[in-house]
């Protein structure tokens, strides 16, 4: 099981929303940069980027000069999510290095679009699956569908997509633990790697979701919050 540690980017700098309510923001550090070079220092394998402002509003955001030099400076795969809604943009990033590419509001509402997406750059987007008691969300979280998470993701299972991220917004930032069901359910039912994110509290919650058929995990507030260490959860 891959661990991403989560870089949450709002206004140029490092954030965490509590369930995605942009109200509810707490910042911990004013350059991004330097917090991916921690963890790249702690032993991180790989970086989960989030564009906040790109997700609320679409297209590369303020942000986005802090995402390139990550990507320069940092030397880890990337997966980058936040705003990834038109062709230009997933070949822009992928032209600079971008590993993974999650795309959500517009595969939900666009699936043939998404579907034409993927094969013209296999292996390299990510179905986003934000939901909230198990219906899809959409638009930096603000509108909820009546799209069940599972059925959707079945939609897509024979895509060459890098996988699936999988975030429980009512958990999300929250230090509840992730929702084990939903994760574990999707992971088992649907054939494409899984990454589960949202609410991940302590040492615990690593070593249940190690059980699962799962490809990695995000984690953000609870490395913040110091609740554990990259290393320790590394360790696991």
């Amino acid at each position: 099981m891959i661990l991403l540690p989560a870089i949450d980017m709002k206004d140029g700098q490092c954030v965490r929303l509590e369930q995605g309510d942009f109200g509810r923001q707490k910042t911990y550090a004013a350059d991004p940069t330097v917090m991916a070079q921690r963890w790249a220092d702690d032993g991180a394998e790989w970086l989960h980027l989030v564009d906040l402002d790109g997700a609320k509003d679409g297209g590369r955001s303020v942000n986005s000069p802090i995402v390139e030099r990550i990507l320069s400076q940092i030397g880890l795969p990337v997966q980058l999510g936040g705003g990834v809604r038109d062709e230009p943009t997933i070949k822009h990033w992928t032209d600079l290095g971008v590993q993974r590419l999650v795309v959500g509001t517009k595969a939900v509402r666009e699936p043939e679009w998404f579907a034409e997406m993927a094969h013209a750059f296999p292996g390299k987007l990510v179905l986003g699956l934000d939901a909230k008691d198990g219906w899809v969300a959409t638009d930096g979280w603000l509108e909820v569908s009546s799209v069940d998470a599972v059925e959707l993701a079945k939609n897509y299972e024979n895509l060459p997509l890098a996988g699936i991220v999988y975030t429980d917004i009512a958990r999300d930032g929250m230090l509840i633990g992730p929702n084990f069901h939903m994760t574990e359910r999707l992971a088992r039912e649907v054939k494409l790697p899984v990454v589960a994110s949202g609410g991940v509290s302590c040492l615990d919650d690593l070593i249940r979701l190690k059980t699962m058929p799962v490809w990695g995990t995000i984690i953000g507030k609870a490395l913040y919050e110091d609740r554990f260490t990259l290393k320790q959860a590394l360790a696991i």
